[in-house]
């Protein structure tokens, strides 16, 4: 672990006997880097040997709020390549903080290994030990052991790829100018959320060797779009004869239908050069690599929120923390975890900490304390005790709408209050779909889990056509969802730049769950970028 902070005085002492000042870890509300340390090992021994937490090796580095403003532009990561956007992002939470509209995170911590958590300098000595429980064991833990980001992410080379990115989008704007880079990095961004693979493929995403790799992936590609595109008519208009075994090898090669967009332009857009498609790489695996942290919002944070609690509960009632740092943390802990009601002015969705934390209590509940409505529901674990093993299988193993499918117990909707409410656009009334009754109970799941399945939020658009024979038009279907089109502004802003990607016209139409087309959209590119 390394800290990077500056010694300070102790300002303020708690009033406490003589005899527990000298088991407590501090007795004033400033720090230093050895106070840190020593709060660290503390939090440790609960963490690793009480509650048998396995987090990644901790890089604890304090930074001040200027560069937790850039950090929060940045996407959080300690290194990133140069865009304006990140720029205005900047200035925006700028002026919002310093006129007082939104407050800074206590802490940023980063999917990596070691797991590099951020902790801001104005924090008390309380909030530091708070925020490292919070982060450098809850967070990092999660990480560590949860399938998705088993699946999808390099924690140990993440840090590396970032130096590869941030040096080779350097080197292409020596080598090709900043403007060229920076239209190609702004159509990259537009379709960045349509650059995730949804289900795995034969190998997790690694990133060590990205950059050794990167020439033998331009010369293979260059071969493959050379056999793709040989056939294709040169002159505008016109049409070429190809049998059904050379569109069928072409179809091959394409890989249709494709919902990765990013990933098929890196593959087959025909007039991008190798560096832009590099970029379109680069952009595309830095989006998959947060996806995991999409899927698992809200049992990341109660993992989080339910371990700093614990360890904050254990250094009071060993004697580390008095009572008066204890209540400081209970106060903050209480604002993180509040639940705002629907009518409540603050209401803005269900919070994913209240939740989360929520349902990891309530699991503990149910392994130690159970009722027969438990024993009924989860006979797997009622009132088997060891609720951490529990847990740590819960984490390991389930994501957002998994988690609440299956653990959200009848005895916490009752609790928060939680009825399933349908609001159609086309009645005047509200109908309360699901009350608190048996069948209610399970209506009321399955509609949250459906809330926090993030492939219903997102638009399914795949490419599913090209037209190889005629114009070269890369046709797009968009399979809409109860009802939901896309936005029109929205979509013809991100078609501008799908189709200077491609080079060629672009097609998309949205169709609905019986084939009929709703929309159609039909653009051709403005300013090519290859």
């Amino acid at each position: 672990m390394t800290a990077q902070t500056k010694t300070k005085k102790n300002k303020s002492r708690d009033t406490i006997p003589a005899n527990k000042e000298a088991s407590l870890l501090f007795t004033g509300s400033e720090w230093d880097a050895p106070l840190i340390d020593k709060v660290y090992n503390a939090i440790e021994d609960i963490a690793i040997g009480e509650m048998g937490l396995d987090p990644y090796p901790s890089q604890i580095e304090v930074i001040t709020s200027e560069q937790m403003l850039d950090a929060y532009a940045s996407t959080g990561m300690p290194l990133f390549y140069h865009h304006w956007s990140f720029g205005k992002h900047y200035a925006y939470n700028e002026s919002m903080y310093r006129k007082g509209f939104q407050g800074l995170a206590y802490e940023i911590v980063i999917n990596s290994d070691p797991c590099v958590c951020y902790i801001m300098e104005e924090n008390s000595a309380t909030m530091q030990t708070l925020v490292i429980a919070h982060a450098a064991f809850g967070h990092s833990h999660f990480f560590k052991n949860n399938y998705v980001f088993q699946q999808w992410t390099d924690a140990s080379g993440i840090i590396d790829y970032l130096s590869f990115a941030k040096a080779y989008i350097a080197k292409c704007e020596d080598q090709h100018g900043p403007a060229a880079v920076e239209r190609m990095i702004d159509a990259a961004h537009a379709l960045q959320s349509h650059g995730i693979h949804r289900y795995p493929r034969k190998r997790k995403l690694s990133l060590a060797d990205e950059a050794d790799r990167e020439r033998v992936r331009r010369e293979h590609g260059e071969a493959l779009f050379n056999d793709l595109w040989r056939t294709v008519p040169e002159g505008e208009g016109k049409k070429v004869s190809i049998d059904d075994a050379m569109e069928a090898r072409q179809r091959e090669i394409l890989g249709l239908p494709e919902e990765n967009i990013l990933y098929f332009l890196e593959k087959t857009a025909p007039r991008l050069a190798p560096w832009q498609r590099e970029i379109l790489r680069i952009v595309r695996l830095i989006a998959q690599y947060f996806y995991p942290q999409r899927q698992t919002k809200m049992m990341n944070e109660g993992c989080a929120t339910y371990t700093h609690h614990r360890i904050m509960t254990r250094l009071h009632e060993k004697g580390q923390i008095s009572d008066g740092q204890f209540m400081e943390f209970l106060h903050s802990h209480s604002g993180v975890v509040m639940q705002p009601d629907y009518n409540d002015p603050r209401f803005n969705g269900i919070n994913p900490y209240a939740l989360g934390f929520a349902m990891c209590e309530d699991i503990e509940r149910i392994c130690t304390q159970p009722t027969e409505e438990d024993l009924e529901w989860f006979p797997d674990f009622a009132g088997k005790g060891n609720h951490m093993q529990v847990l740590k299988d819960i984490w390991a193993n389930f994501r957002d709408e998994s988690f609440v499918l299956q653990y959200l117990s009848p005895h916490l909707i009752r609790k928060l209050g939680l009825f399933h409410i349908v609001d159609d656009s086309d009645e005047e009334e509200i109908e309360v779909a699901a009350i608190h009754d048996e069948r209610g109970y399970l209506k009321v799941r399955r509609a949250l889990s459906r809330d926090y399945d993030v492939s219903r939020s997102d638009p399914n658009i795949q490419v599913c056509d090209v037209d190889l024979a005629g114009d070269r038009c890369l046709n797009l279907t968009h399979h809409v969802s109860e009802g939901v089109l896309l936005d029109e502004d929205d979509t013809w802003r991100v078609l501008r730049h799908l189709a200077n990607l491609w080079g060629y016209p672009v097609a998309l139409k949205e169709v609905d769950p019986d084939g009929k087309t709703i929309e159609l959209y039909q653009i051709e590119p403005e300013d090519p970028l290859g």
